[in-house]
């Protein structure tokens, strides 16, 4: 079982402060994360990779007149950035003037984190994820290389370079932040991480996968789970989007559609639901989600605190719309 605790049940993502899906501005992103805190948000996760450096610009601007004790903070590695005026097509709308290059390597870890603590204004990050070292980002990578490759590169140059940041104090813990199940298995089998940021891949319309492989392996290791993007990037918030690509499969639609049936029966919030869902395993510590605008916030902070009847899960289960096993909130 996990040694490693996390400290808060919810948490604030990047991706759209960082111009995930649309353009904000500092003003509304500020907004955002003020809204996040005064609904007492404690736990902020970013990436150099949102936005190319924006999202981890405007989370530096926000809380560095927060006392660093008070809150706790995590952030990605595996990607360096470069100043440049001649910016990648990237999914962020207008992002920073940098483009990037995928490296897993210890000097190039370094760097990331110290590049990092500069644009978050901190002198330690609580989490540092191995980012994106996953087979969906096999056509991203720099031609003839895939996600084993850059593995390897990790396994003798990341992870051990993260271990000796723990102990000179620069992070607390790290893991993998990954959209697929596959490297966090193949990690715990190499090193000992402490906790893992799986998105996209236990919500209601896919859990599946997770449940036969991901939680069963997380229950046996010493690490623990973060379960991000519950909505599925936006889909079960209401959204015409699934996941990052935005394509939605048939049965992921008929699920969806069926769900919310059930949920208007029993008068369900679905945001509250899959909230609720993905943070239900006892493997899972918090459950995050992004938010471009305040009331977002706090519409998914009161979703955490919503009653919601039994006879909605039981009729999930009875009409196979979640796994049987599935753990629900009590």
């Amino acid at each position: 079982m996990s040694q490693f605790k996390l400290q808060h049940t919810f948490g604030l993502g990047g991706v759209a402060i960082g111009n995930g899906f649309n353009e904000l501005s500092d003003d509304e992103a500020e907004k955002t994360l003020e809204a996040a805190w005064e609904a007492g948000v404690r736990y902020y996760d970013t990436s150099p990779w949102y936005g190319l450096g924006l999202s981890e610009r405007r989370f530096g601007h926000f809380l560095h007149n927060k006392k660093r004790e008070d809150y706790v903070l995590s952030t990605k590695v595996g990607r360096v950035l470069k100043a440049t005026k001649n910016v990648p097509e990237v999914m962020w709308k207008n992002p920073s003037p940098f483009d990037y290059i995928y490296d897993y390597s210890a000097d190039s870890v370094r760097r990331s984190v110290e590049d990092s603590l500069q644009r978050l204004g901190v002198e330690s990050i609580d989490y540092a994820f191995i980012h994106d070292l996953s087979p969906d980002h096999n056509d991203e990578y720099e031609e003839g290389t895939t996600w084993e490759d850059h593995f390897e590169v990790a396994k003798k140059g990341a992870m051990p370079e993260l271990e000796k940041m723990k102990e000179e104090g620069l992070i607390k813990a790290w893991g993998l932040g990954v959209n697929t199940i596959d490297p966090i298995l193949k990690t715990l089998e190499v090193a000992k991480p402490d906790v893992f940021l799986s998105a996209i891949q236990y919500s209601l319309v896919h859990h599946k996968e997770s449940l036969e492989r991901l939680l069963p392996a997380i229950e046996k290791s010493e690490a623990t789970l973060i379960n991000a993007a519950p909505f599925n990037a936006g889909l079960l918030a209401g959204q015409k989007r699934y996941n990052y690509a935005g394509e939605m499969p048939n049965d992921i639609s008929d699920r969806y559609k069926k769900i919310l049936e059930i949920a208007k029966k029993h008068n369900v919030n679905l945001v509250a639901a899959s909230l609720q869902f993905s943070l239900a395993p006892k493997t899972a510590g918090t459950v995050l989600a992004g938010a471009s605008k305040p009331e977002q916030v706090r519409e998914n902070i009161k979703a955490l605190e919503e009653k919601i009847s039994g006879e909605f899960w039981s009729d999930l289960k009875k009409e196979k719309l979640i796994e049987e096993k599935a753990e629900v909130p009590a």
